[in-house]
């Protein structure tokens, strides 16, 4: 009768862990709030628990290549691209934006204050102002090169640029500590608490634009990824439900992330 038993245990437990996905994700949508607020409703909407793995979207994307994710939702849309045409997913849905910004010390004293990111960067560098990178290969820090890039800049920052390789909420608490600059997605920043003297100095650019994707793991790469549920969530977040969930997310009344999956 035990080997019954213990059969029938080992059918229940194999069936639980059927109901959890792991989702690897980048540290700014799980550091906003959002999961906190999303994940509740997809399982109730769907009976399945969702596991996230909160890195930069450089080592999402790596944890996903290696089959040890059944969802990716990350923000580099050029890295994303690729990892479907190399055949880790089959297809990459948008599911939503917000936008980086600028933050720095109130008094601003490398005068960065504006909409335009590039002649910011050139005033930190021209200044040997304190500016904190991620230095963490995320979505953000991608965002970030191809800004200081774009400035011309790729190889003089600045003696004042540091790289931290930490997630985006060690970032800004360095830069709250130490007076300086730090790009940052929005949404991390309207949830951040910490922020002393900090303030967002420069918004508003096009170049700014911050777009989030999503995608099943292929199982052709992986067979055990567990698809069918991962293509649950994708289908869910966005579908009308959970892109009405996302645009329900607020922070003292300001929205932090837009869906644009139906669009």
């Amino acid at each position: 009768m035990k080997w019954i038993a213990a059969l029938v245990l080992g059918t229940t437990l194999a069936g639980a862990q059927a109901q959890t996905i792991t989702m690897a994700s980048t540290t700014s949508t799980e550091q906003s709030g959002l999961f906190t607020h999303l994940l509740p409703e997809f399982k109730k909407a769907s009976g399945l628990d969702v596991k996230v793995v909160a890195v930069g979207t450089g080592q999402a994307i790596d944890m996903a290549r290696r089959g040890d994710a059944d969802v990716l939702f990350v923000h580099d849309q050029v890295a994303e691209e690729k990892f479907v045409a190399d055949g880790f997913a089959v297809k990459r849905y948008p599911v939503m934006y917000n936008d980086f910004v600028l933050v720095g010390p109130k008094g601003d004293p490398a005068a960065t204050r504006g909409k335009d990111i590039g002649a910011a960067l050139k005033k930190i560098a021209a200044a040997n102002a304190p500016f904190i990178s991620r230095g963490d290969k995320s979505g953000t820090h991608a965002a970030e090169q191809r800004y200081w890039n774009n400035a011309g800049l790729a190889a003089n920052k600045g003696t004042g640029y540091k790289e931290c390789g930490c997630g985006m909420g060690p970032a800004l608490n360095i830069g709250a500590s130490s007076g300086a600059y730090v790009l940052t997605d929005r949404g991390t920043w309207l949830n951040f608490k910490n922020r002393a003297d900090l303030a967002v100095l420069v918004q508003g650019d096009t170049k700014l634009f911050n777009q989030y994707g999503v995608m099943a793991v292929n199982p052709a790469k992986h067979p055990h990824v567990k698809v069918a549920d991962a293509q649950k969530y994708v289908d869910w977040v966005t579908g009308p439900a959970g892109q009405s969930a996302i645009a329900g997310y607020k922070i003292g009344g300001e929205q932090l992330f837009f869906p644009n999956a139906l669009k």
